[in-house]
C-alpha cells in the first residue's frame, strides 16, 4: 500500500479503570505490532492517552507517554501538556478506526464503545451491548444460567448497602447457608483480578466484602472449586473461530493480580487436556459469545475441575491484555498468528 491507502489506527489507552497500567503495556504492544515490518506498510498509527483523572493526551503527546510509561505518574506532572477536552484537538477525519485498549471500567463496559460511535468510524472490538453484558459478571451469569451453560455455585450481592454492619451480617449468614468454603468474592465490575478475595472460613467474610464494595456496588460470591484455569481466545465477525486451549500454572494461592502480571507463571499451550474437553471448551466459547452478542476479539476462562473433569465457564474479557504475560496474543501464537498478524487480521474483521 501507498502512503494514501494505508489504515490510520488510533489507539487510546490508559483511562480511569483500576487497569490503568495494563492498559499502557497493551499499548506498547499493540503499537509495536502495528509499526512492525509487516504492517507498516499497511498501517499508520496514532496514539491518544486518557490519564487518571479522565483527561485526554493528542497523539503527539501520547507517543511520548507511551515511551516513559515506568515514571508515567512524575513524568504527567513535570510535563507543560495541556490536557484536551475530548475530540476538540482530535482530528478524526485522520483516524480510519480506532483501537481501544482500555482494561476495565469505561474501556470494557460500553462507554468508549458509544463515544467512539459518534465520531462515525469504525473501532476494534466489540459493540456496546456486547461489552456491558461482558462487563458486568452478574448479568453475565444470569445469562449463563438461563442457557444453562455450566458454572461453579454463585450468590448475587445487589441493592443492599454494604456500609451498614447490620447488612454486612445478614450478607454473610446467608453465604453460608448457600456456598461452601473456600469462596471468591468479587466486584461484578473489575478485571485482572482487582477487589477479588479468597475466603476460607467465616471471620474473612466481611473483610472480603468490604473490599469488593469498594470497587463495585454489585458483587457476585462464588464456590471455590479444585480446579485447573484453562483460557481460549476467540476472533472473527460472523463466523467466530477458537484458538487452542492453554493452562495457567501459578505458584500463588489463586490466580491474582501479582500472578497475572508480577510472577512468571507456567503456561501451557496447548493444554494437557482430551481431545474431547478441548472441543467442548472451544464450542462453550463460541457460544457464550454469540449468547452476549461478543465478536472481533475475546478471552473465554474456564475452570476444570481436577476430582470430576466437569467444565465450568468462568468468564469473558472483552478486552482481553496483550502484554508480554497476556494469554491472548500467546493463545493466538501457538495457533498460528504471530502478534503483528493477530492485530491485522483483528483489525480487518472490524473494517
Amino acid at each position: 500500500m501507498n502512503e494514501v491507502s494505508r489504515k490510520c489506527v488510533g489507539i487510546i489507552f490508559g483511562g480511569q479503570s483500576n487497569e490503568h497500567a495494563v492498559s499502557i503495556e497493551s499499548a506498547k504492544a499493540i503499537f509495536a505490532a502495528l509499526n512492525s515490518e509487516i504492517n507498516k506498510k499497511n498501517f499508520a498509527t496514532k496514539v491518544f492517552y486518557i490519564n487518571k483523572k479522565g483527561k485526554w493526551f493528542n497523539s503527539k503527546d501520547s507517543l511520548l507517554i507511551l515511551k516513559n510509561s515506568k515514571d508515567i505518574d512524575k513524568f504527567i506532572v513535570n510535563s507543560p501538556f495541556e490536557n484536551i477536552k475530548v475530540f476538540e484537538q482530535i482530528d478524526c477525519k485522520d483516524i480510519d478506526i480506532w483501537f481501544p485498549i482500555i482494561h476495565g471500567a469505561n474501556g470494557e463496559d460500553g462507554s468508549i464503545q458509544g463515544l467512539l460511535k459518534f465520531t462515525q468510524k469504525p473501532f476494534v472490538g466489540t459493540g456496546i451491548l456486547g461489552s456491558a453484558l461482558g462487563m458486568d459478571k452478574i448479568i453475565m451469569k444470569i445469562i449463563f444460567a438461563h442457557l444453562k451453560i455450566p458454572q461453579v455455585n454463585f450468590f448475587i450481592i445487589k441493592d443492599t448497602n454494604l456500609d451498614e454492619n447490620h447488612n454486612l451480617k445478614i450478607i454473610g449468614d446467608q453465604l453460608i447457608k448457600k456456598l461452601k468454603f473456600p469462596m471468591f468474592i468479587k466486584p461484578a465490575n473489575s478485571g485482572s483480578s482487582i477487589g477479588i478475595s479468597k475466603v476460607r472460613n467465616q471471620s474473612d467474610i466481611f473483610k472480603a466484602l468490604q473490599k469488593a464494595w469498594s470497587i463495585d456496588h454489585r458483587i457476585i460470591v462464588e464456590e471455590g472449586l479444585e480446579v485447573r484455569e484453562l483460557e481460549v481466545g476467540i476472533i472473527g465477525k460472523k463466523n467466530l473461530i477458537a484458538s487452542e486451549v492453554g493452562e495457567v500454572n501459578y505458584v500463588s494461592d489463586w490466580y491474582d493480580y501479582d500472578s497475572k502480571y508480577k510472577t512468571n507463571n507456567k503456561i501451557t499451550i496447548p493444554a494437557n487436556v482430551s481431545t474431547d474437553i478441548k472441543e467442548k471448551i472451544q464450542t462453550l466459547s463460541i457460544k457464550s459469545c454469540i449468547a452476549l452478542n461478543i465478536n472481533i476479539l475475546a478471552r473465554v476462562d474456564f475452570f476444570l475441575e481436577k476430582v470430576s473433569n466437569k467444565i465450568y465457564l468462568n468468564e469473558i474479557n472483552t478486552i482481553p491484555g496483550f502484554t508480554t504475560n497476556s494469554m491472548f496474543p500467546l493463545l493466538w501464537q501457538s495457533s498460528g498468528l504471530e502478534i503483528d498478524e493477530l492485530v491485522a487480521k483483528i483489525i480487518q474483521y472490524s473494517l
